[in-house]
């Protein structure tokens, strides 16, 4: 993926680096080519997957969320419906 979040049909597409299991949640910003993001739910049965579609959910105002590849990784790509790109980049920080 060339950019941290680009357009897609309905929102944005956004790369993640994701940190399961962490003492405190968030979203710590760029990391590299993806956007770092802190959950405390453990990597087992979906569980920090939804934590992360939560997160940036929630940060986002976006309508819906879903990780669309990377489930089982950390790094992953989550779809955000509802927002545009200007939109995500002033609510995750990206510059």
């Amino acid at each position: 993926m060339d950019s941290m979040i680009r357009a897609s049909e309905d929102g944005v597409v956004v790369a993640v680096a994701v940190v399961p299991g962490a003492r405190r949640e968030g979203i710590v910003g760029p990391h590299g080519s993806r956007i770092k993001v802190r959950v405390s739910a453990p990597p087992e049965r979906g569980k920090a997957n939804e934590a992360v579609v939560a997160l940036l959910v929630e940060a986002t105002g976006a309508d819906s969320g879903e990780v669309v590849s990377g489930h089982g990784h950390r790094f992953k790509v989550v779809r955000l419906d509802g927002i545009d790109v200007a939109q995500a980049n002033r609510a995750l920080d990206v510059r």
